[in-house]
């Protein structure tokens, strides 16, 4: 899932604009100038893969026993909100289709997939109902085809979507009993999956998902309060922090589940992802300094701090007081006593950071209290904070990738991280043609620089395990419908036929090369 910060949509082509003399660097090397060094930094154990997610991928949305989730619900419900109108009853049909698609992953020569459970899928009702085996089933036949030919599950557990009948009943995230339902998903997919899945992450995104789902109310369930939004319920300025707060204890159930019930059997490592950005402070004052530092509380470190250390960020316990939930005593033991194997990276784009809390801002992305007082910008005057793309919220910025993998490593030293994310997405327009989405340049000077500033990190120190290329295919981009293209594989929407793109090609080259000289530097 990719940063919706704002639903605004560009479909006129935009010049692109490259900005030199930033202090930032915009690579664009080649595929046969990948490195110079004689031997490649990544270890013999790093995972090289694709990621993808239930919603977005499988289609067969009431196929076996599957329940609504909240997605269907909402794009059934809610069509003029999605760019085409479209939604992912069928979307790129890898329920039938998976198969194919793991050729495809071979083509790549990629170690690792990752991918989601449809919890609708194997709980249509939550623990309120039977377990679905036709769902159990699948899931099952997945994983060992994915075995079977050398490429290792790395299994999410939730990436959104959830049986619309929790929504229903009590409100989802926003009732404790969330965790329960929580809890009793991934004991289920430990219990069936687990002796073969040997990566695990909890949540995708909540941060993500709660911004989206109760600040802006752009994703569902739709609730948010002026000025941050415009919806018929909802409280931007408290449902957001109870609901992230809900999630960080499932989150933290769930691994202990994981810990004390089957990993030292099943001998697997479970994490949590989290969506980043970097957050570039605008001047050198202490205010811009001091409110970049509160954006990546209000942020990432929103979610982390508490999956790792049992509190809050400093920042967001000054700023939001008594609208910030507190852990009782037996939570923060728990959440310690439940930290995380590794942590999952989302990362895409930069944005300049202003401070809103002593000076004045006009109205905009983080302006407010419930986003801590830090306006996030993508030009300071004339100057871009990288390279401006047709995705209004991509901007080109490989170094502040690296910053933002230093800053992780700081931050929560000793946790490995995996790359759960990356990539680069071509927002198709009425003129666009297939020739020009399959020569995709633009995605492979993307995936070189930011490879480029991954290695870097590591270099410094960075304890990196793995790099996932969102996405394998082309695919139901949530508000953007199927107009917004992040595959390495294009994918006809008419027929579903999968075709490689020219980032296929580099990526698979990009793999060998790594590969083969790990191997002659063993």
């Amino acid at each position: 899932m990719k940063p919706l910060t704002s639903f605004v949509f560009i479909i006129s082509l935009l010049q692109s604009l490259l900005v030199h003399g930033s202090g930032r660097y915009h690579h664009q090397t080649s595929s046969n100038n990948i490195l110079e060094d004689s031997s490649s930094i990544f270890p013999s154990d790093f995972l090289f893969g694709t990621a993808s997610s239930a919603y977005q991928y499988e289609g067969a949305f009431s196929t076996d026993g599957k329940s609504l989730n909240n997605w269907d619900v909402f794009t059934h419900e809610n069509p003029g909100k999605i760019l085409d109108e479209n939604n992912g009853d069928i979307a790129v049909d890898q329920y039938h289709r998976f198969m194919e698609d793991i050729q495809s992953m071979n083509f790549l020569g990629v170690n690792s997939y990752r991918f989601s459970i449809s919890w609708s899928r194997v709980l249509p009702r939550g623990r309120f109902g039977e377990i679905n085996y036709s769902g159990i089933k699948y899931y099952n036949i997945l994983i060992d085809a994915l075995i079977s030919r050398g490429i290792k599950p790395f299994v999410t557990l939730n990436h959104f979507d959830y049986p619309h009948e929790l929504e229903n009943r009590f409100q989802s995230w926003l009732e404790p009993e969330m965790q329960i339902e929580f809890g009793y998903l991934a004991d289920l997919c430990f219990k069936h999956f687990g002796n073969r899945v040997k990566y695990w992450t909890t949540l995708n995104e909540p941060n993500q998902q709660v911004i989206l789902g109760y600040v802006t109310g752009l994703f569902p369930p739709s609730r948010c309060s002026s000025p941050y939004g415009n919806c018929t319920r909802g409280n931007s300025e408290n449902e957001p922090f109870i609901a992230a707060h809900n999630m960080i204890l499932a989150h933290a159930k769930a691994v202990n589940i994981y810990q004390t019930k089957y990993q030292k059997e099943q001998k697997g490592s479970i994490g949590i992802v989290v969506q980043t950005s970097w957050f570039e402070p605008i001047s050198d004052s202490n205010a811009d300094k001091e409110a970049a530092e509160r954006a990546q509380s209000f942020y990432s470190n929103w979610i982390l701090d508490p999956a790792i250390y049992g509190k809050y960020p400093k920042e967001m316990v000054n700023i939001l007081g008594a609208a910030l939930p507190q852990f009782s005593s037996n939570e923060v033991k728990n959440l310690k006593n439940s930290r995380a194997d590794f942590i999952g990276v989302n990362h895409y784009t930069s944005y300049f950071i202003q401070d809103c809390l002593i000076s004045t801002c006009n109205t905009g992305n983080g302006a407010y209290k419930a986003e801590g007082f830090a306006l996030k910008l993508d030009r300071k005057g004339n100057v871009s904070i990288g390279e401006l793309t047709d995705v209004v919220w991509q901007h080109i910025d490989p170094e502040g990738f690296h910053k933002m993998l230093n800053y992780l490593t700081d931050r929560y030293p000793n946790i490995p991280m995996f790359i759960t994310e990356n990539g680069f997405g071509d927002l198709q327009k009425p003129e666009t043609t297939d020739k020009e989405l399959l020569h995709d340049t633009k995605r492979i000077q993307y995936m070189s620089g930011y490879l480029e500033a991954l290695q870097a990190a590591m270099r410094d120190g960075a304890n990196v395990k793995g790099y996932f290329a969102w996405s394998l295919l082309d695919n139901f981009e949530w508000l953007y419908g199927y107009k917004l293209r992040f595959g390495l594989f294009h994918v006809d929407y008419t027929t579903l036929k999968r075709t490689p793109k020219q980032s296929a090609s580099w990526y698979k080259n990009f793999i060998e090369d790594h590969v083969n000289r790990r191997g002659s530097a063993c």
